[in-house]
């Protein structure tokens, strides 16, 4: 099983980002900080507002995604403009060969800009489909999380579950996932919350 020494999980969110599943990815990966696991938001600014209107400051700035061993980016209002100007995203040097990422809906475009989805199908929101199509990339229809290797994709706000329990899984293994699964679900529901979101993601983990 791995280790989650030095996993270093970047967030990386822009003006307008969606504060649910963001918050969600943060909450959810750190529950395994006694493992080592920190996750952080990271951004081209000191201090964002999201597109439920609370203004968040970072902890990290854009460029620490690129030392990051996880980067995640969550869905954001502005997205379709980030992907088509170049300026944002030239700052950013992601490589799959070290590094899992992950996109939630919208982020999803940036991933496809990025160059990092090569000719894997992917999940995105019903909003962002028609745009992420446009970039020339295989939208899965009816279906919330899709890995390959390194790349994760999931659709609509609380399938950042299902990124979370996948990075968990990949840098943590089975059993901590597990047990910070039962943590996180409503009381009486444990079992059912975690075989839920394995159910969906261990089948892309491979051997």
């Amino acid at each position: 099983m791995n280790t989650l020494a030095s996993t270093r999980i970047a967030i990386v969110s822009f003006e307008g980002f969606d504060a649910l599943d963001s918050f969600l990815l943060l909450g959810m990966l750190n529950r395994l900080r006694a493992q080592g696991c920190w996750a952080e938001l990271c951004g081209p600014a000191h201090a964002l507002t999201a597109q439920q209107g609370v203004t968040v400051t970072l902890q990290r700035p854009l460029e620490w995604a690129n030392e990051a061993e996880v980067v995640v980016f969550g869905a954001g209002l502005y997205h379709r403009a980030i992907a088509e100007n170049s300026a944002l995203l030239d700052r950013l040097q992601l490589d799959p060969l070290r590094q899992l990422i992950g996109a939630h809906s919208s982020g999803v475009l940036l991933l496809a800009r990025l160059g990092l989805l090569g000719e894997q199908p992917v999940c995105t929101d019903l909003i962002s489909k028609p745009f992420v199509q446009e970039a020339g990339v295989r939208v899965l229809d009816d279906e919330a999380f899709h890995a390959h290797g390194p790349i994760a994709t999931a659709g609509g706000c609380l399938a950042a579950q299902y990124l979370a329990t996948w990075v968990m899984l990949h840098k943590a293994g089975a059993a901590a996932t597990l047990a910070a699964l039962h943590e996180l679900a409503p009381v009486g529901e444990q079992a059912a919350y975690a075989q839920k979101l394995l159910g969906v993601v261990a089948p892309f983990m491979g051997s």
